[in-house]
């Protein structure tokens, strides 16, 4: 009987605070956490931007938070929201998986959102096919993608903010053994330049390659590109005008000047279909480098997760399994 009444009393401790909530609210926090716009929330979860306002004042009440202030044309977490996002978005993750793993995942009819963490490179690689794809398969499916300052940011895939990362081979060696890495398709570097470069009429080669000024892009502010230490390596430098956090303006800056880039060959082959660039070789022995997606090990046998991933690992010129 002791046995009883103590857990009775664990239950009625444990559940308190859930027993003065709705849960659904919990959906409302999570929307409005990741988009920081009530509309976009709104629309998320299929609710009128009155009703979303209204759940949010019966949530804000129930905690006895603000939760969210506007600022500018945003919705900012309060500290005390901060404090449990993560915490809410993992226990919504898991919850989601358990119902999954019991009826299954049907992509037909889910209004699941997945979130990525990707540079525009790989969001320029991943997304058109993968979003032509999904309007076949899955219609109903929403795909966020977020920048990341990590190259692969451990911390939001442990929590379940992020479904996957996209990176690259050799960016954290030292990962943490929960992180799983799923090879993903492998590329190389090549050199852009614009139509009518002068280079184009000469030998093409490392010296040519070197007279000229660069375009380098670092999407985690590293001092130096992946180029420029092969480079070293050889007791050589390049001359570089710009750098770059992102390569989406880089292209445009190389079709109006004399300035090279040196990106990544599926990226080089995108862009070159929508500007007056011209493909070469990168005249140096800079090594091939695997794209892959990383995730927490905790949410690989859930349904959803599993099934984008099979989404993703079956895009044309991705690595055999």
């Amino acid at each position: 009987m002791h046995v009883v009444h103590c857990f009775h009393m664990w239950v009625n401790s444990m559940h308190h605070g859930l027993r003065r909530l709705d849960l659904n609210l919990l959906l409302v926090f999570d929307a409005l956490y990741h988009s920081r716009q009530v509309t976009v929330a709104a629309d998320v979860l299929s609710l009128s931007p009155s009703a979303f306002s209204h759940a949010l004042s019966r949530l804000r009440a129930a905690v006895g938070d603000e939760l969210f202030v506007r600022v500018g044309q945003g919705m900012q977490p309060t500290p005390y929201a901060q404090h449990m996002a993560a915490d809410i978005h993992a226990a919504l993750q898991m919850l989601g998986g358990a119902l999954q793993g019991a009826g299954g995942f049907d992509p037909r009819h889910s209004e699941r959102s997945f979130v990525l963490a990707a540079t525009d490179y790989t969001a320029c690689v991943l997304l058109p096919p993968l979003m032509a794809k999904l309007a076949v398969d899955a219609p109903k499916v929403h795909v966020r993608v977020v920048s990341s300052e990590q190259h692969v940011p451990v911390a939001d895939l442990a929590s379940g903010q992020l479904d996957f990362a996209v990176g690259f081979t050799g960016d954290q060696p030292d990962l943490p053994g929960q992180i799983l890495s799923h090879r993903w398709f492998e590329d190389d570097y090549v050199v852009l330049l614009r139509q009518g470069h002068p280079l184009l009429d000469g030998a093409w080669g490392l010296e040519a390659y070197l007279s000229a000024q660069h375009v380098v892009v670092t999407p985690w502010n590293e001092s130096q590109g992946v180029v420029d230490r092969v480079l070293a390596a050889q007791g050589r430098q390049r001359q570089v005008s710009l750098h770059l956090p992102s390569v989406l303006a880089a292209p445009f800056v190389i079709a109006q000047t004399d300035l090279l880039i040196s990106i990544p060959r599926r990226a080089a082959q995108v862009l070159g279909k929508a500007l007056p660039v011209v493909q070469r070789p990168l005249p140096l022995p800079v090594p091939a480098f695997a794209v892959c997606l990383y995730q927490h090990a905790r949410y690989q046998t859930a349904a959803a997760p599993r099934w984008l991933l099979q989404q993703l690992t079956a895009l044309p010129g991705s690595a055999p399994a």
